[in-house]
């Protein structure tokens, strides 16, 4: 992703990209052998960089 997120944040992108590949959605990496866990895939797909999903933070006032 474009900027760092938080810890709480990048907890939030992971879960829901999991729960996206447990559901059937295809993966955008390829899957070493041995990876059975949607959450395994979620951090692969993170640490490429090619997530599909974006953090929208408020403006602070």
């Amino acid at each position: 992703m474009a900027e760092q997120l938080n810890k709480f944040e990048k907890a939030r992108v992971i879960g829901a990209r999991a729960l996206q590949l447990a559901s059937g959605a295809p993966p955008l990496v390829s899957i070493p052998k041995g990876t059975v866990s949607a959450v395994d895939v979620a951090f692969l797909e993170y640490d490429k960089d090619v997530l599909p999903l974006v953090v929208i933070r408020e403006e602070k006032a």
